[in-house]
């Protein structure tokens, strides 16, 4: 079955869709335009385990079974969501589920930024934390310095 829909950039995607906790949109290949489903399409929903995949033919979305599918069986498929960064918690139960509706790549992606995230913030502290040490010590050499040229009368 193909996903089909009106097709919009990634903007007019974000504008009308600001806030809105449930949308139909697909991000094509091209990184540009997304389309906003309509039809059977938009009934499949997700899991970690599906029985169906996507493929960009051409600029057209075509859903297609990877197995058997019983009569009656819904049909699922894995959303590998991304650019994002709002929670998108997967309650699919299957036992491959990995807890969220995001890509692996993407979280992977996430867990890199949010290491490099936290290396700055460890360096920053430890660059505050040298500035701090080395006013500390050139306050107390200061303060020796005073103190001995006071208690030495020759200076």
């Amino acid at each position: 079955m193909e996903y089909d829909g009106e097709r919009i950039t990634a903007e007019e995607a974000d504008r009308r869709y600001d806030g809105v906790s449930r949308t139909y949109l697909y991000g094509l290949d091209d990184g540009k335009t997304v389309i906003d489903g309509h039809g059977l399409g938009a009934y499949l929903n997700h899991s970690c385990d599906p029985n169906c995949e996507v493929d960009e033919i051409k600029g057209r979305v075509w859903i297609f079974a990877i197995r058997d599918i019983a009569a009656g069986e819904e049909l699922l498929w894995d959303y590998n969501l991304y650019d994002d960064e709002d929670p998108a918690p997967c309650h699919c139960g299957s036992r491959k589920c990995r807890g969220t509706m995001y890509s692996r790549e993407w979280m992977a992606k996430m867990r890199r930024k949010e290491a490099r995230k936290k290396k700055r913030e460890l360096l920053e502290a430890t660059r505050k934390g040298k500035k701090i040490e080395s006013l500390e010590t050139e306050s107390l050499e200061s303060r020796k310095s005073t103190t001995s040229s006071r208690a030495d009368p020759a200076a």
